[in-house]
């Protein structure tokens, strides 16, 4: 009996600390909810500066589509030109376990993102 609650233990700990290694960043909707067109949208890792391009990312205002993505980090900042407005950086985007993203923008709020679980 001992044993087995042992085997049970052992598995419930492999279990739980096998759960991070499961999430990651994955395929996502993006929209583009800040009321202007998008140029130039690309994605890094928070924290780095390898900045790579969403050549797929919606350009027009209230404009969405899917993005192909796949990493094992789950906080990215997402950069975009705005127009009207100059390059915006959406920063630490949780990209885990969401269906979609939405970037936003305001004059006086600055940038934040409405997610889609």
């Amino acid at each position: 009996m001992i044993a087995a609650m042992k085997r049970v233990a052992f598995a419930a700990l492999l279990l739980i600390g096998a759960s991070p290694a499961l999430a990651g960043a994955s395929k996502f909707m993006l929209v583009n909810g800040t009321g202007a067109p998008l140029d130039s949208v690309s994605i890094t890792r928070s924290g780095t500066q390898d900045w790579k391009p969403l050549p797929a990312a919606p350009a027009a205002a209230d404009a969405k589509a899917p993005i192909d993505f796949s990493n094992p980090d789950c906080a990215f900042d997402i950069r975009a030109n705005v127009a009207g407005a100059g390059q915006v950086t959406w920063a630490a985007v949780n990209l885990c376990d969401v269906k979609s993203v939405t970037l936003k923008r305001d004059g006086s709020a600055g940038a934040w993102v409405d997610y889609d679980h």
